[in-house]
């Protein structure tokens, strides 16, 4: 039976102030409890499966947790993150418009593994695009991952290590990267996986930005 270590945190509307830590040890959690919808919804982040590798996420339109993934994953805050989205539908939250043969190839290869950078031009979701103007997205084809995603919400989940190290492979090794800096850590036990792949469009034909988990060729 795998073992779910969820780590809570009184958090301060602001941030500034310590923090106090509450170890809840338990073996029958699951990914989709409300425990953990609760602890994201009220600006935790922590460690858990995604559909390719462990991830460190937490709620996308929460500016506070996005703040904490930067600043405890030590990220480039030059560089934006692959949110995780549980519907289609989710685009419109960040105001995503899609012509309409973009849209039809997405419905064909989501959900999958595949990350896709779109136009997202919005100001108040530069504390998201960095500048870009872009942001990655994925629906995840994993049920238990999209259950708990239509509760939660978008997440922001980059890979669940420090920047410039490789992806943790167990809960021990996340640990090792962020400690009680974290709220929550949900193990599934080793996960050895490809990174998404990410592809964008232009001009109407896909341009592969990183080669991963899926082959992608081109768009009809």
């Amino acid at each position: 039976m795998n073992r779910f270590f969820v780590f809570r945190k009184l958090l301060d509307i602001n941030c500034q102030k310590s923090m106090y830590y509450q170890c809840m040890k338990t073996s029958d959690l699951k990914i989709t409890d409300f425990k953990l919808v609760e602890i994201l919804k009220n600006g935790g982040i922590g460690v858990l499966p995604t559909d390719t590798l462990y991830g460190l996420v937490g709620k996308a339109m929460d500016k506070r947790a996005v703040k904490r993934i930067y600043k405890v994953r030590r990220r480039n805050p030059l560089k934006p993150m692959i949110i995780l989205i549980g519907s289609f539908s989710n685009l419109k939250l960040f105001e995503i418009k899609l012509d309409k043969g973009i849209e039809k190839y997405l419905k064909k290869i989501w959900p999958g593994k595949i990350s896709v950078v779109l136009h997202c031009p919005e100001k108040k979701f530069f504390y998201l695009h960095r500048g870009t103007k872009t942001l990655a997205f994925r629906l995840p084809k994993n049920k238990k991952l999209v259950k708990m995603l239509k509760k939660s919400g978008p997440l922001l989940a980059p890979s669940a290590n420090l920047e410039g190290f490789p992806p943790a492979e167990n809960i021990r090794q996340a640990k090792k990267y962020f400690e009680d800096n974290i709220n929550f850590y949900v193990d599934e036990g080793k996960i050895v996986s490809p990174s998404s792949t990410i592809i964008t469009f232009k001009g109407g034909k896909i341009k592969i930005l990183r080669r991963g988990a899926c082959k992608i060729h081109s768009v009809e």
